[in-house]
C-alpha cells in the first residue's frame, strides 16, 4: 500500500531558486540606492557626459580641418573660440590624423 504524501513539503532545489532571485533583485536595489545617494555619483556623470560630448565634437573639427582648403586659419580661429583643453585635445587629433596620413 502505497500512501501520498499530503502536503509534502517541496525539496530544497524549489526553494533555491526563487530565493536566489529575490537576493539578486534586493542586493541590485540596494546597490542603485547606495549609488545615487552618493553626493559625487551625479558629479563623475556629468563629467563623463561632457567628456563624451567634446570628443566627438573633436573629430568632427578634426574632419574640418582635414578637409578644409585653408587648415591654418581654421586653426586660428579655433583657437580662439575654443576652451584651451579642447583645442588641444584637436591638436593632437589633427596632428594623429596627419601621421596617418604620411604613412
Amino acid at each position: 500500500v502505497r500512501r501520498l504524501w499530503v502536503g509534502r513539503a517541496p525539496s530544497p532545489p524549489v526553494f533555491a531558486g526563487p530565493v536566489c532571485r529575490a537576493l539578486f533583485i534586493g542586493y541590485c536595489i540596494y546597490f542603485d540606492h547606495k549609488r545615487r545617494s552618493d553626493p559625487s555619483f551625479k558629479n563623475r556623470l556629468r563629467e563623463r557626459r561632457n567628456r563624451s560630448e567634446y570628443e566627438k565634437g573633436v573629430d568632427h573639427l578634426t574632419n574640418a580641418i582635414a578637409v578644409c582648403g585653408q587648415p591654418q586659419q581654421l586653426l586660428q580661429v579655433l583657437q580662439q573660440t575654443l576652451p584651451p583643453p579642447v583645442f588641444q585635445m584637436l591638436l593632437t587629433n589633427a596632428q594623429s590624423l596627419a601621421e596617418d596620413d604620411v604613412e
